[in-house]
């Protein structure tokens, strides 16, 4: 019996993102047939496994600063027998540029605001090529509790106010897409699920709270606020 919590265990990926979705972008972006691939923030690298998949013969790398994360998608690129790099190198050293650069709710891991961020990305995609870039959105499309919802939330672009930064920036925006309340609950479950199923088994107050109010900030507070946009950018030749 595990004395603490799973660690994303219930996530396939670490974003709202389905397997429909997930099936489409990858089916996408391998079109372009990208020889090179970077991955930033990649966590386990589940989406970039995928595309490795599809692109065999592609220098593949993946960066992020978990090892515990890293370590899982080192372990499943072996199972599936793919040729993947999985490096702990922080995103802000990253040097060089791939054709096709994934950043997934990682921007941050490269400069404190979005225009910087994308700014960085930028000089990370190589001419020709394509970046794949999600981010939160905030859009109140319902009733929202602003008292139970994250200030940086309530700081998140629209999806329009995304894509102008991004255009902004010099990318071209090829694809605008932003995820399903399904795939919003999903990943909201996801996430909380690791805390939950212990609970099962173990009677702990401070993971029972921390879920608690977690869930209520999402149930009542930004449920109808919040959102995810997947940007499909061009950068010209």
């Amino acid at each position: 019996m595990s004395e603490s919590p799973g660690y994303y265990e219930h996530l396939t990926f670490n974003a709202p993102l389905s397997e429909a979705r997930a099936d489409a972008l990858v089916a996408r972006l391998a079109a372009a047939r990208p020889a090179s691939i970077l991955d930033v923030g990649c966590g386990w690298g589940e989406l970039l496994l995928r595309l490795a998949a599809a692109l065999p013969g592609a220098e593949v790398r993946g960066v992020d600063t978990d090892d515990r994360l890293l370590d899982r998608g080192r372990a499943n690129a072996v199972q599936r027998g793919l040729d993947v790099g999985f490096e702990n190198l922080p995103a802000d050293q990253l040097t060089g540029s791939a054709d096709l650069v994934v950043c997934i709710g990682s921007s941050h891991a490269l400069a404190s605001n979005r225009p910087e961020a994308l700014a960085a990305l930028w000089a990370l995609v190589a001419p020709g090529g394509r970046l794949l870039y999600g981010e939160g959105t905030w859009e109140e499309l319902g009733p929202v509790d602003r008292s139970l919802v994250w200030d940086d939330l309530l700081e998140l672009p629209s999806v329009a106010g995304l894509v102008d930064l991004a255009v902004a920036a010099g990318f071209l925006p090829l694809w605008t897409e932003v995820a399903s309340q399904d795939e919003l609950f999903a990943f909201e479950s996801g996430y909380l699920a690791d805390v939950e199923e212990w609970l099962v088994q173990h009677a702990d107050v401070t993971f029972r709270a921390k879920n608690d109010e977690h869930r209520t900030r999402w149930l009542r507070g930004y449920r109808y606020g919040f959102g995810f946009a997947f940007l499909t950018l061009g950068k010209a030749v």
